[in-house]
């Protein structure tokens, strides 16, 4: 079965790709499974482009944006790194701090990211986030050293978001900071990489808690699981069911899942994963809901 046929399938009775309310959702899912399988490179973004997503939707709805504007912002956060895809894997799982020439690498995904886009249906939906999520008020940013109002609206969002991310995600050199220390650095540099007035909004929402749900989860209610030797790189799925196993992206260890006081932990066996087992598979039902969730507003008309 295709991915896309798994997906409709989530979508109501039948199973048929009919189930979609119209092509253009075909399309939607189509980049947001590629944007998964790029995000699967790395074991340790698991769950970050639906982070991204969930925390750049939660900041256009406390914005009062219209819900297509809010819609096309969270899958732009889902999309925005897509051109990671031409990160060579040495780069992107290097268990140490880049270096200069390494970080020049890493700053040309935007434009691939845009180049691979660019002839797609949906290409307006996410160009903004694509192009534009490393673009800063002051021009310090990358790769065209847009300022202040020339850096898109969605990208001035999915940046703030971006950020908060990766500040607060466990990389190979170092801990997630806790969110209190992220929303500092954001408060500290508002105006200079963070847009004043969105960063402003961000802060509010974080000092009120309202991060937390989010931040070092991989799904509404499930957060990262701690791998024993690389800490939280497991993803645990909202289907997942007591007795499965789930296996770190890193270092290949088999986990067996278990019910414990009415939650699904994790627990070693000790085992290496299979490279079967160990073949990145895109979430279709988590993207189904993004789709659904998105698609009315996206695509109306």
């Amino acid at each position: 079965m295709s991915l896309l046929k798994g997906i409709a399938r989530l979508f109501g009775p039948g199973g048929t790709e009919a189930t979609l309310a119209r092509p253009h959702e075909d399309l939607l899912a189509s980049l947001l499974v590629m944007a998964w399988m790029v995000e699967a490179r790395d074991p340790y973004t698991s769950g970050h482009l639906w982070r991204v997503s969930r925390f750049s939707r939660l900041l256009a709805q406390d914005a009062g944006l219209a819900e297509s504007d809010v819609s096309r912002i969270a899958i732009g956060g889902f999309l925005h790194d897509l051109g990671k895809v031409g990160v060579p894997d040495q780069i992107l799982n290097k268990k140490d701090r880049l270096t200069e020439e390494e970080y020049e690498i890493v700053k040309t995904h935007p434009d691939v990211g845009w180049r691979m886009l660019a002839g797609h249906p949906l290409a307006r939906l996410a160009e903004a986030a694509v192009r534009a999520h490393h673009e800063t008020p002051d021009g310090g940013g990358y790769p065209r050293g847009l300022a202040g109002a020339a850096v898109p609206l969605d990208a001035r969002l999915v940046g703030i978001c971006d950020a908060f991310d990766a500040m607060t995600s466990s990389r190979p050199y170092r801990k997630g900071m806790p969110i209190v220390r992220a929303l500092s650095i954001i408060e500290e540099n508002l105006g200079r990489q963070f847009d004043r007035d969105f960063g402003g909004r961000f802060l509010a929402l974080g000092r009120a808690g309202a991060l937390d749900h989010i931040a070092g989860h991989s799904d509404e209610g499930i957060p990262l699981h701690e791998c024993m030797m690389c800490g939280p790189t497991l993803v645990v799925r909202r289907e997942q069911k007591a007795g499965e196993h789930v296996y770190c992206r890193n270092c290949g260890g088999e986990y067996a899942t278990e019910m414990r006081d009415g939650r699904l932990e994790t627990v070693s066996t000790g085992r290496q994963g299979a490279p079967k087992e160990l073949e990145a598979e895109a979430d279709t039902a988590l993207i189904a809901r993004l789709v659904r969730e998105s698609a009315r507003a996206l695509l109306a008309g």
